[in-house]
C-alpha cells in the first residue's frame, strides 16, 4: 500500500527545509556550545570545588530551599529559569533534546515566524521551570538542580501536534502514529510519573507542555479554542493532513457563496504585478511545501504566502 507523502513526517533533513530557519539554528548552537563549556568545567578545579559545581550553583536551576552536595543553602537566582535551558547532563540528553527540537521545531518557526518561535520557545523553558521549582518540594523529597531544554522542546511538541494533529510520525522510522496521539501519550505519562523517583524532571516537562497550550489558545491568531482541540481527537476529519496551519490561517468556505477571490500584491505594489489567487492556489503552495520545501517556491508563489499570511 502507498503513502500520500503529505499525511506522513518525517524530518526532513536535506530535502524540505533545506536549511535550519535562524532560531532553530542558534539555538542548536548555544546549546551545543554550553555543552563544550560544561565539558571543559567537568574537568577543572577552582580551590579543591570542580568546576560543575560553580556552573550547576549559578547557571543550573536550584531549588527554593534544601541543601546541595556540598552541604551549602541552593542558590536560586532569577536568571537561572533562562541559564538551565540551555545546560544539559551528558551527551545523549542533549542530543535527544536537541533532535526533536529539529524534528518538531522547523515548521513552527516557519509558521510563527522566527521571533515569536523564540518568544515562545523561552516561556515554555520558564513556565516548565517555574512550575518544577513551585512544586517539586511538594511532591518530592529529594531536591537537586535542573537543567535541560526538555521542558520548553515540550512547549514545541505541543504546538506541532495542535498545528498538525493528524501528521504521522514514525517511532523508529518505522511505525506511524498521528501526531496528536503520540505527544497525547507522552503527556499522560509525564503526569503519571511526577512521583516516581527519577532523575527526570517531569514537572518541568508538564509545565513546558501546559504553557505551550496556554500560549496558542491566547494566540488570537491561530483562532485555536478548548473546544477546536477536543474535536482534533473527535473527529480527525475536521483537520487534513496540515491540521490546525489551515484551519486557522486559511480557512476553508462553507460553501461556494462564500468563495471571493483575494488580491495580492508584491512588494512595491505595482499595478501591473497585481495577482488574483483562489483559495485552491494557497492550499496547492502548501502541498508544494510539505513535499519539496519552503526554499522550492517560486518568487511570486512565496508572495502569495507571505501577503496570505500577512493580511489573516
Amino acid at each position: 500500500m502507498g503513502y500520500d507523502s503529505r499525511d506522513y513526517y518525517r524530518p526532513s533533513g536535506f530535502g524540505g527545509f533545506t536549511f535550519f530557519p535562524p532560531v532553530i539554528k542558534n539555538l542548536l548552537i548555544i546549546n551545543v556550545g554550553v555543552f563544550v563549556l560544561q565539558l571543559i568545567f567537568d574537568n577543572l578545579m577552582f580551590g579543591g570545588v570542580p568546576g560543575w559545581y560553580f556552573l550547576n550553583k549559578y547557571f543550573a536551576l536550584n531549588p527554593l530551599t534544601g541543601f546541595d552536595v556540598f552541604g551549602k543553602p541552593f542558590n536560586f537566582q532569577i536568571w537561572q529559569i533562562i541559564t538551565y535551558q540551555f545546560m544539559h547532563a551528558d551527551f545523549m540528553h542533549i542530543l535527544f533534546n536537541m533532535f526533536m527540537l529539529w524534528m518538531f521545531g522547523i515548521e513552527i518557526e516557519y509558521i510563527m515566524g522566527s521571533r515569536k518561535f523564540l518568544l515562545y520557545y523561552l516561556l515554555c523553558g520558564i513556565g516548565a521551570g517555574l512550575l518544577h521549582v513551585l512544586f517539586s518540594p511538594v511532591l518530592s523529597d529529594t531536591l537537586a538542580y535542573t537543567i535541560g531544554a526538555s521542558g520548553a522542546v515540550f512547549g514545541v511538541m505541543i504546538a506541532f501536534a495542535m498545528f498538525f494533529p493528524d501528521r504521522y510520525i514514525f517511532i523508529y522510522f518505522l511505525i506511524p502514529i498521528k501526531a496528536k496521539y503520540l505527544i497525547a501519550i507522552l503527556v499522560v505519562f509525564e503526569f503519571l510519573s511526577v512521583n516516581e523517583p527519577s532523575v527526570v524532571a517531569h514537572l518541568a516537562h508538564i509545565g513546558g507542555a501546559l504553557t505551550g497550550f496556554i500560549f496558542l489558545l491566547l494566540d488570537k491568531r491561530n483562532n485555536f479554542s478548548f473546544k477546536t482541540f477536543l474535536n482534533t481527537f473527535k473527529k480527525s476529519k475536521s483537520f487534513d493532513s496540515y491540521g490546525g496551519f489551515r484551519n486557522s490561517r486559511f480557512s476553508r468556505p462553507k460553501n461556494d457563496d462564500e468563495i471571493e477571490d483575494a488580491k495580492f500584491y508584491d512588494m512595491n505594489n505595482s499595478k501591473k504585478d497585481e495577482i488574483i489567487v483562489t483559495q485552491e492556489e494557497i492550499d496547492r503552495i502548501l502541498d508544494k511545501i510539505s513535499q519539496s520545501g519552503y526554499q522550492n517556491l517560486t518568487e511570486r508563489e512565496k508572495k502569495i504566502l507571505f501577503e496570505a499570511s500577512k493580511k489573516k
